[in-house]
């Protein structure tokens, strides 16, 4: 390939990948951190060490998703995250940690939702370069927005996956990939012979 068509070839791939990237947050749009937790600051109030006697203190604690009052709380400082001076405290963090807790399970379900429409997509995408398209170049740039299609749909999904499935994904995809390599030469050469 000369120069120009390799960067018309990097520009089909880049093209490829936003239209691929957009369609699918225009389908699956992200999840917005203020729709589930709103605008307030829910952050956990730091207290001052003075404010906590090393002697028995009354304080709020979370048990069982809920905030309780602990006669004799079990001390206050960086090593007991769970222990507040105010029922008001108490709740603004037990608040922050269930909307965030809803917020990280949308993210969850729209990355598997994005997974699943990306991996087809992606592999249709590079059939319909290396198959449908006459001229290398724009075949080549398919291919290549196909293999970034794949990149995001798997990426999306990653972090919320198990390392069996990661594994399974992507051997599946190494031996799908060299059987297909093999295949394509063969293809090609036997229409060299002719």
């Amino acid at each position: 390939m000369k120069s120009k068509e390799v960067l018309f070839a990097v520009a089909i791939i880049v093209l490829t990948i936003f239209v691929t990237f957009y369609g699918i947050n225009t389908i699956f749009p992200k999840p917005v951190y203020e729709d589930f937790c709103g605008r307030g600051d829910f952050s956990k109030p730091t207290r001052p060490p003075e404010i906590c006697p090393t002697v028995c203190v009354e304080l709020y604690e979370i048990e069982n998703e809920k905030c309780v009052f602990n006669d004799c709380g079990s001390g206050c400082g960086a090593d007991n995250v769970n222990t507040f001076e105010t029922f008001e405290d108490c709740e603004d963090s037990l608040l922050m940690k269930n909307c965030y807790d809803d917020f990280d399970n949308a993210l969850k379900q729209r990355s598997r939702k994005v997974f699943f429409l990306a991996l087809p997509l992606g592999i249709l995408i590079i059939l319909g370069g290396a198959f449908f398209f006459g001229l290398e170049i724009v075949g080549a740039g398919l291919m290549g927005g196909g293999v970034g299609t794949l990149i995001y749909g798997s990426g999306a999904y990653w972090p919320y996956s198990e390392n069996w499935i990661r594994f399974l994904i992507s051997l599946i995809g190494l031996v799908i990939l060299i059987w297909f390599i093999y295949w394509l030469n063969n293809r090609n050469g036997k229409k060299r012979r002719r």
